[in-house]
């Protein structure tokens, strides 16, 4: 052979190469493509296709060559996976070039996200081996930079579930007790206002009366007859029953002196076939599938009254056991509770916080949107109330919120120790989501089923898994920077303005993504005016967005300057 040395390019080593025969031609850029180009993140990595479309004459039938992508950037440089494929004579089983005809191959390449990639170059690495020599031929640049708008999905951002409070202003409590009368009669008897329901009904009512934080709301009168008798009797007897329960009820109030009670209604019925028909079939009547299909069969009163008298084998039964039931007067006393103010509640916290209920506490820090107040409030809930689940998940959220990650991993592991409940389930699988612990986050989100702020931490879950359709679907309705992110990638740019504009309390990363919309849609006056806001709000948005090659066909010194 003419040639004893084989010159290493690229890396500048050199072997020594006692025979090496036919040796493999540079590569050109123009032998390959890449899809997407420029790179683009998916969830949390830069994924991308490598097409190498090898010309005919060219691939040497010895020489096997593996290839390794590397992205360089900011002095730094990470590689994928190597790729190999040989020539016609190379005993192996990697894919084969033909030398007369070449061939094309695709070259996976991945990367693990890094913020530092967004200005960087796909380079493609060369060792040939040709025999047992090898040398490296020069790389060669497929690509420019990657677009991290995906990037911008923030787990920090999404709200961690809440335990809610069980704090009514009103509490309505209804109390009851029942005059029973006798068949064919409407007369109230001594001993019935003597029971001990009609006792302790008296009691609260008197006791609601004298109470500033109650409310006599209304005293109501039911009067029933039963079926039996015919419709003409059972009317007259309800209608009577009902008149003398409401004369004795407001002879009653008018001796213990009630005379704010809101409301003394009254009505009766005439025949309860319903009540009839429930009494029968809790009972153990031995024909009581029968009785319940007559009353199924027939609609109309007296006839059903007829079908059933004919029964008579049970009918003596029901008289016995049914019928003397359905003779009554009920009154019910329905009596409101008034809870404490909000200001009773602020300032019982500020001077004895004791003295406030769980419920009434968690309340109270629902009263304010200062975090630092909220958090101060569930912390004295958790010292008050440490076995109840809620005051650890909130000050967890609150912990959450200000950032303490740490903290609130402790708080969500506490209020899990107390008891299986989907809200602390969904944080601690927030924690993990930040962390990037992808897959223990989706076994919490598995067991938060129901709570309502699960769909954003989803959205984010799947967002990160590089699955944006999911993560459309999860957000639903919601309206976020990572509900309108996931539209943006789904390219649905109508929906995801929307979605923006829609946003409570917009901040710079909401503006960011309005202006990637500007671009996107080619509404530079859209571009401009948002990253102007957007960087008005945070200014390292500005170096971001130079780098960012969603603006790379704009000119953005309007926005910058």
């Amino acid at each position: 052979m003419n040639r004893k040395l084989c010159y290493v390019l690229g890396l500048g080593v050199a072997l020594s190469l006692s025979s090496c025969g036919k040796k493999l031609g540079q590569f050109s850029s123009d032998y390959f493509s890449v899809t997407p180009d420029p790179l683009e993140v998916v969830g949390v990595n830069v994924p991308a296709r490598v097409s190498a479309k090898i010309p005919a004459k060219f691939f040497v039938k010895n020489a096997e060559v593996t290839v390794t992508p590397t992205l360089v950037f900011n002095g730094q440089e990470v590689t994928s996976q190597p790729y190999s494929f040989q020539g016609e004579k190379v005993r192996g089983n990697n894919p084969v070039i033909s030398y007369e005809q070449g061939g094309t191959q695709t070259i996976p390449v991945n990367f693990v996200y890094q913020p530092d990639m967004v200005k960087s170059e796909l380079m493609l690495d060369f060792v040939v081996t040709q025999g047992n020599k090898q040398y490296v031929l020069p790389r060669v640049k497929v690509a420019d930079g990657v677009v991290a708008t995906a990037a911008l999905a923030d787990a920090a951002t999404v709200a961690p579930a809440i335990a809610p409070d069980a704090f009514q202003r009103i509490i309505n409590e209804k109390y009851a007790a029942d005059i029973m009368f006798l068949i064919n009669q409407a007369n109230i008897r001594a001993g019935q206002l003597n029971t001990d329901a009609m006792v302790e009904l008296q009691k609260e009512i008197i006791a609601a009366n004298a109470d500033t934080s109650r409310v006599l709301e209304e005293i109501n009168i039911s009067s029933y007859a039963s079926p039996d008798g015919g419709v003409k009797l059972n009317t007259r007897l309800a209608e009577n029953r009902e008149k003398n329960t409401k004369d004795y009820m407001t002879k009653q109030l008018k001796k213990d002196k009630i005379t704010e009670f809101g409301e003394l209604t009254a009505q009766f019925t005439a025949q309860d076939w319903e009540g009839f028909q429930k009494l029968v079939a809790q009972s153990n009547i031995q024909d009581k599938d029968l009785i319940l299909s007559v009353l199924s069969m027939y609609k109309d009163p007296e006839q059903r009254e007829r079908e059933i008298r004919n029964l008579s084998s049970v009918f003596e039964q029901l008289a016995d056991q049914i019928l003397p039931q359905l003779r009554y007067s009920r009154i019910t006393a329905s009596v409101n509770v008034i809870g404490k103010s909000d200001a009773e509640i602020e300032a019982l916290y500020a001077t004895d916080p004791s003295k406030l209920s769980v419920e009434e506490i968690l309340y109270c820090a629902t009263l304010t949107d200062d975090n630092g107040r909220r958090l101060r409030i569930y912390d004295t809930a958790a010292r008050l109330y440490p076995n109840d689940y809620r005051t650890w998940n909130d000050l967890g959220m609150a912990q959450y919120i200000d950032g303490d990650y740490n903290a609130a991993k402790a708080s969500f592991a506490k209020a899990a120790s107390l008891g299986n409940n989907p809200e602390p389930n969904m944080n601690l699988g927030l924690i993990e989501l930040l962390n990037g612990n992808y897959n223990k986050a989706n076994q919490l989100f598995g067991s938060a089923a129901g709570v309502n702020e699960l769909g954003g931490a989803l959205g984010v879950y799947y967002l990160k898994q590089g699955d944006a359709a999911a993560a459309v679907r999860a957000f639903g309705d919601t309206k976020s920077n990572n509900a309108a992110l996931a539209q943006i990638l789904t390219k649905d740019y109508s929906k995801a303005k929307s979605t923006l504009a829609a946003i409570d309390n917009p901040n710079a990363t909401t503006y960011y993504l309005m202006a990637v919309l500007g671009a996107r849609t080619n509404n530079e006056s859209m571009l401009n005016t948002n990253l102007r806001q957007a960087v008005r709000l945070d200014s390292s948005l500005a170096q971001r967005a130079v780098n960012d090659l969603e603006f790379a066909n704009y000119n953005l010194s309007k926005a910058l300057n």
